[in-house]
C-alpha cells in the first residue's frame, strides 16, 4: 500500500513541473517573439504618422523618392530626378523615412 501512495505523489509532482514548464516556455516566446514585434509595429506606426510633404522616403520595394501629396491613407511620390515620375501608392508601402537637413542646423 505505501507503494501505491508514493506513486500517486510523484504523479501529482510530474504535472506541476509540466505546467510550469509550459508557463516558462510560453513566457519565453513573448518575450522572444511578441514583444519585439508589437515594438516595430509601433516604430512603424509612428514613422508613418509623422510623414510630411518633402519628405525623402524608400518604398518597401526599394525605390527612392520624396512625397510631394498626402492623403489620410495614401502618399504621392516624385521618383528620379526628372520630376516626371509620380506615383501614388499606400502609407503603408512605405519602409523608410528620412527629414529633409534644413538649412539652420549647419
Amino acid at each position: 500500500m505505501g507503494n501505491v501512495v508514493a506513486s500517486a505523489s510523484t504523479g501529482t509532482t510530474g504535472i506541476g513541473f509540466t505546467v510550469i514548464w509550459m508557463v516558462v516556455i510560453f513566457g519565453l516566446l513573448y518575450f522572444m517573439m511578441i514583444r519585439p514585434q508589437k515594438k516595430e509595429q509601433k516604430r512603424v506606426s509612428a514613422m508613418l504618422s509623422n510623414m510630411e510633404v518633402g519628405d525623402s522616403v524608400v518604398t518597401t520595394s526599394g525605390f527612392y523618392g520624396t512625397i510631394i501629396s498626402m492623403t489620410e491613407e495614401d502618399v504621392i511620390v516624385e521618383f528620379g530626378n526628372n520630376r516626371n515620375c509620380r506615383i501614388p501608392m499606400r502609407k503603408a508601402a512605405i519602409a523608410e523615412v528620412e527629414k529633409p537637413e534644413s538649412a539652420s542646423a549647419e
